[in-house]
């Protein structure tokens, strides 16, 4: 018996079709999702070293997930790779660089926003009107929770208005600069909540009445007042 075991077996192995074993669909997509909401709360300081084993440990996943999503999160940004040492969370952002992103936001968000004037539709005006009364300040002191949730519908505003000029390219770009505005701006939150509500406002405002000039003018000094309330936190 044990003869014809070892005779029929092989052949059914060979026969049988091939079922390659597969992670879960998406299982990459979430982990990178966990770990850029953990950079993006600080939960996982900026400038932080982050290994593949250590986080593969605590999600309960393999490292190659892990790998790949850390890859993803280096192109757009947020982590670097060093030699010898592995992954980083990209540092806070330095006055030089603070300037830099603030003078590319001026060349784009106050087009896109002209553009979104002119191509939003009704349905996709109602959204940011919507959005943008979830945003308005409580009247009590802001915490620091109260502010987180601020400032990621505040990247959700300016993500809808730059998506909404149809330029995937100009959208990309000022999500990825967006990430590290975030990162910098809860680093060194202030009660300005209440003025930006404001700003915002009247951006809407001009972009629900078709106001294309009135848009890009309105995005240009809502941009401007941003620069000077966090300007002073910016390091040399």
């Amino acid at each position: 018996m044990a003869a014809q075991k070892t005779q029929i077996t092989p052949k059914l192995a060979a026969d049988a079709p091939a079922r390659p074993i597969q992670r879960p669909a998406g299982l990459v997509e979430e982990v990178y999702s966990r770990v850029r909401a953990e950079i993006m709360s600080l939960a996982i300081p900026p400038d932080t070293r982050v290994t593949i084993e250590s986080l593969a440990r605590r999600l309960g996943v393999s490292q190659t997930p892990v790998r790949e999503a850390l890859s993803m999160l280096e192109a757009k940004g947020l982590v670097t790779k060093q030699q010898f040492i592995g992954y980083c969370t990209a540092p806070i952002l330095n006055q030089a660089q603070f300037e830099e992103i603030h003078e590319i936001r001026l060349l784009l968000e106050p087009h896109a926003a002209r553009r979104a004037a002119e191509k939003m539709s009704d349905q996709q005006i109602e959204g940011l009107k919507r959005l943008l009364a979830r945003m308005a300040p409580d009247g009590g002191e802001q915490s620091r929770s109260s502010y987180d949730r601020f400032a990621e519908l505040d990247a959700e505003l300016h993500e809808r208005i730059a998506l909404a000029g149809g330029n995937t390219l100009i959208a990309d770009s000022l999500a990825r600069m967006h990430s590290h505005l975030h990162i910098f701006r809860l680093c060194f939150r202030s009660q300005i909540a209440s003025d930006a509500h404001d700003e915002h406002a009247g951006l809407v405002a001009a972009i629900a009445a078709r106001d294309g000039a009135g848009a890009e003018a309105a995005m240009r000094a809502h941009l401007n007042n941003s620069h000077q309330r966090f300007g002073q936190f910016a390091q040399p």
